[in-house]
């Protein structure tokens, strides 16, 4: 399937032996057959892609382009087409593949449009996507020059999208790993940058996720981190009784500044919020290609500053740290 070679080596020649060793099994068993139902459906589809050499790459502009629509015959586009929506739902982009415009759920370029001016440059940089998705902004980070960039998310769907992605843009030190970063050796501290941007409220203990991010980082490396927040005063954290905005697994929503403080504690220093930003229905949305409900559907239908619950609509932030 996915060529993991290139990345072993790469962990090697960086230090990260232990983990090269441990890659390969977890791996097999993150992409086992029995896993998921549809897994073999799905890289079935990615076997059978038309083999063409794309006239143009472009992975540093707002919509990820590979190739052009006159690279391809119309029934080969046609057939690109089809294997594309069968990997439906396509949640982070936008991307146009030989002339085909994946209008995905989240304008993801808006997001990273945020957060990229206030940013250490990622030239030469060794670079982790915590909860990358399909790799929309992993290829965004090695477009801003990264040396190496590693994706983890453990939805089989968003890997095998990247994996598509990936194979028909050719070889490139980017990888998306099904995995999560409990899967990561501890004390391997091995990245200049990582990137943790909608995860913090889907982990039940935030302050051992930001150690564990900690952890991932070399000394003086830097934290990107954006989730949602509240609006109110140091100490302040809301934990919703039941569902937020329809979301099940929404554990803890902090203010800034409480935010803030517990980076501290867990010894991050620079610690600053870069950009506070209340999500749109533009921003995301259902389309073409998520064809299920969207942030329309979660907030109130009368006043869009509330949730479906009646719970101050989802406002996010970016933070950034230093290790």
């Amino acid at each position: 399937m996915s060529d993991y070679f290139p990345l072993y080596e790469q962990l090697n020649a960086l230090g990260a032996e232990q983990w090269a060793l441990q890659l390969p099994a977890q791996l097999d068993a993150a992409l086992s057959s029995s896993v998921h139902g549809e897994l073999a459906a799905w890289q079935q589809l990615i076997e059978q892609l038309p083999h063409a050499i794309p006239s143009r790459l472009d992975i540093n502009r707002d919509v990820l382009r590979i190739g052009d629509s006159q690279d391809l015959t119309a029934t080969e586009q046609q057939a690109l087409y089809t294997t594309l929506q069968g990997l439906h739902p396509w949640r982070k982009g936008p991307f146009d593949v030989f002339g085909i415009a994946i209008d995905t759920e989240w304008h993801s370029d808006w997001k990273w449009q945020r957060l990229e001016k206030h940013i250490a440059p990622l030239e030469h940089r060794v670079v982790l996507d915590v909860g990358c998705g399909n790799g929309y902004h992993c290829w965004r980070m090695r477009g801003a020059g990264a040396k190496l960039v590693v994706g983890i998310d453990p939805t089989l769907l968003s890997v095998l999208q990247f994996q598509l992605i990936k194979k028909l843009h050719s070889a490139a030190p980017v990888y998306v790993l099904p995995l999560g970063i409990e899967d990561i050796p501890y004390g391997m501290k091995l990245f200049d940058t990582v990137f943790s941007m909608g995860v913090f409220y889907h982990r039940r203990s935030p302050i051992d996720h930001l150690l564990e991010l900690r952890d991932c980082l070399q000394p003086g490396g830097e934290l990107v981190l954006e989730t949602l927040i509240i609006d109110g005063k140091r100490g302040e954290v809301f934990v919703p009784e039941g569902r937020y905005a329809k979301m099940r697994n929404v554990w803890f929503i902090p203010s800034v500044d409480t935010l803030i403080a517990w980076m501290q504690r867990c010894g991050f220093k620079n610690c600053r919020v870069v950009d506070i930003n209340q999500t749109s229905i533009e921003e995301q949305r259902s389309t073409d290609w998520m064809r299920f409900h969207s942030l329309k559907d979660f907030l109130d239908p009368v006043d869009p500053n509330l949730t479906c619950e009646g719970l101050p609509a989802p406002k996010r932030a970016v933070f950034i740290a230093n290790s």
